[in-house]
């Protein structure tokens, strides 16, 4: 080989090597994690609103980036509703007896505040260490009754002045939220007395929501779920009256117009009518009650589900009915948005995707809530 064609091999060996270091340093930059994005609340907003009672279920129990936090509660504010639901999960939060982590949890009460937002918390999702072993999340057994009461308790304490709203429990009278066994009116009352006493022990200002029925018409001694007004009748039977301070309803219109009346046998939107019946049977009707899920999807192929517009009417109709009724104190409507897509008819529920771009209904329930 001659120096010159040596050289000039030497030099394609060197390139060679430099422009695999370099698309090795590509392929690292690319895949890097980001420099985190440096959040903080901001001066404290106000939600502008002519329409108080406005709500929306929010679902950043899973949502990871605090900014996105932050993004959720602010176009919450934009759109102008003040209630917000969110999940709590006790096992997210107490991982042992008596180890709790508040992190996530101060996240998402702080940034929703900030945005001059009252925060309603749901309890609920039972820790391994406090329930039986191969049970459900959703499982918990009269043994483990004190260990939710202790729970109430220190959420209550840690969030005191933030937090003054407590849903105990999500719809218990269906089996898949009662530990995939039969629901048992009377169980659950036992737990929401020893919820309601240990949260107003720490606070007697707390404001605890029962109930959560999940609307259905499930016929007797049903092994999936019992009818909601049946539930909550024999909920009252077990003495339940003088441990809540708000009754939570779900409610649900599915193809039925808002206006539709209510009927025992109709799941509709004000099928929330008949459990106020059953308050003023009891003598229970200076409670005032919250609508704390509920509302219409517009998926183009679910059974249940109504055209886009027809949402978009109903939910705006159904906000205007709860401003008009005295007994309904927020008309907190499913669901803002979800962390990620769920590829099912659940996506159709959400007023904002999880990329953040707002949907028609949004902007039409923000022009309601400015009274344009």
């Amino acid at each position: 080989m001659s120096i010159t064609n040596f050289v000039r091999y030497e030099w394609a060996i060197w390139l060679l090597r430099g422009l695999l270091v370099l698309s090795f340093l590509l392929v690292v930059w690319q895949f890097a994690a980001p420099p985190p994005i440096l959040v903080t609340l901001g001066a404290p907003q106000t939600v502008q609103t002519r329409h108080p009672k406005m709500g929306i279920h929010t679902r950043m129990t899973d949502e990871v980036e605090p900014w996105k936090i932050q993004k959720n509660f602010s176009m919450v504010r934009e759109m102008g509703a003040p209630f917000v639901v969110e999940f709590f999960p006790w096992a997210y939060i107490e991982r042992g007896k008596n180890d709790f982590d508040w992190e996530h949890a101060d996240a998402m009460v702080d940034h929703a505040r900030a945005q001059g937002l009252t925060v309603i918390a749901r309890m609920g999702f039972v820790p391994p260490w406090a329930r039986p072993e191969n049970t459900s999340v959703t499982f918990l057994d009269e043994a483990g009754y004190q260990h939710f009461g202790d729970f109430v308790a220190a959420f209550t304490e840690h969030f005191q002045g933030r937090v003054d709203h407590l849903i105990i429990w999500n719809e218990p009278n269906v089996n898949f939220e009662w530990g995939q066994r039969p629901v048992d009116p009377v169980a659950y009352t036992e737990l929401l007395k020893i919820g309601y006493t240990r949260a107003h022990e720490k606070n007697p200002n707390i404001k605890i929501l029962a109930g959560a029925l999940a609307p259905n018409l499930a016929p007797p001694n049903s092994t999936d779920a019992m009818n909601d007004l049946e539930y909550l009748d024999k909920m009252y039977q077990a003495g339940a009256q003088n441990y809540f301070d708000i009754l939570s309803v779900h409610s649900y219109g599915w193809k039925s117009p808002s206006n539709e009346p209510p009927s025992p046998d109709r799941v509709n939107f004000r099928r929330t009518e008949l459990l106020r019946d059953i308050m003023t049977k009891y003598g229970d009707d200076s409670k005032p009650v919250m609508l704390t899920e509920g509302g219409w999807n517009d998926h183009p192929r679910w059974t249940k589900a109504v055209t886009p517009a027809e949402r978009i009417q109903n939910t705006i109709a159904a906000y205007d009915w709860c401003e008009q009724t005295k007994w309904i104190v927020a008309c907190v409507l499913w669901v803002f948005r979800t962390p990620a897509p769920t590829y099912t008819f659940n996506d159709y529920f959400t007023f904002v995707t999880p990329d953040f771009d707002p949907k028609p209904i949004y902007w039409e329930i923000q022009k309601y809530a400015r009274g344009e």
